[in-house]
């Protein structure tokens, strides 16, 4: 590990709050496959920590949700899961703790932003959470999703059925056909980019809608609409 990297590490393990007894974890969860060898990528990029933690993180929340909300029901359960794993809500947590500056990665992501793409953000958070259980075990690792992740469930608002989900239950009810969804435009930087989707629904309304990535922008057409036909009042989302 080199002096500036080893620097990294410590700053980092500062942020998070957790000592790495065996730093190894710590540099295998920061490391991108751009940064490694081809024939590498599987034992020394972050990929394998984000597999792990991912069902770490999921096994915390779902044990966080289950004593918080003792009368909810499973569906009621799964749909806060879903928004608190989801790679928007990790990504969140890697910016307020700053991971992007400790990543390694390989020169062309360095130059196309990767510090700052969602996707790597998400896919560090995650792999952060494995670091911390491999190296001190489930308690530690519970620790830091609680501290990271309990401010994001206490501050769930809106309804538990995402947008998507409840205009594909309107049209149903409706009598109509599912809705689909199609990417109209792309535009900004590869590290920050904007789409543009439409959501139709044959014999029924449409709508568009724009956000960071292709799913936060189809989440926005679906609103509009629900918005639009009055399923949804204007503040929710």
């Amino acid at each position: 590990m080199s002096p500036t990297f080893e620097k990294a590490v410590e700053a980092l393990e500062t942020r998070i709050g957790y000592a790495f007894r065996d730093r190894s974890h710590a540099v295998r969860a920061l490391t991108h496959r751009s940064a490694v060898p081809g024939d590498r990528v599987a034992h020394e990029s972050y990929q394998r920590h984000e597999f792990l933690g991912d069902r770490v993180l999921a096994l915390v929340i779902a044990e966080m949700l289950f004593r918080a909300h003792p009368k909810a029901e499973e569906g009621d359960l799964a749909r806060r899961l879903n928004q608190l794993v989801r790679k928007e809500t990790c990504a969140e947590v890697a910016v307020a703790l700053d991971l992007g500056v400790a990543i390694r990665l390989g020169p062309g992501e360095r130059q196309s932003g990767g510090r700052r793409k969602e996707a790597i953000l998400a896919d560090v958070a995650e792999a952060v959470i494995a670091a911390i259980y491999l190296d001190g075990g489930y308690e530690p690792a519970r620790d830091f999703v609680e501290r990271n992740w309990r401010p994001r469930m206490d501050g769930l608002s809106g309804p538990l059925r995402d947008a998507k989900t409840t205009l594909q239950e309107w049209a149903q009810g409706k009598g109509l056909p599912t809705p689909s969804y199609e990417a109209i435009d792309r535009s900004g930087p590869d590290h920050a980019p904007q789409f543009t989707v439409r959501v139709s629904i044959p014999n029924g309304p449409t709508g568009e809608g724009r956000g960071k990535s292709k799913r936060e922008a189809e989440m926005a057409a679906a609103t509009g609409v629900l918005v639009r036909e009055g399923i949804w009042s204007a503040d929710h989302g």
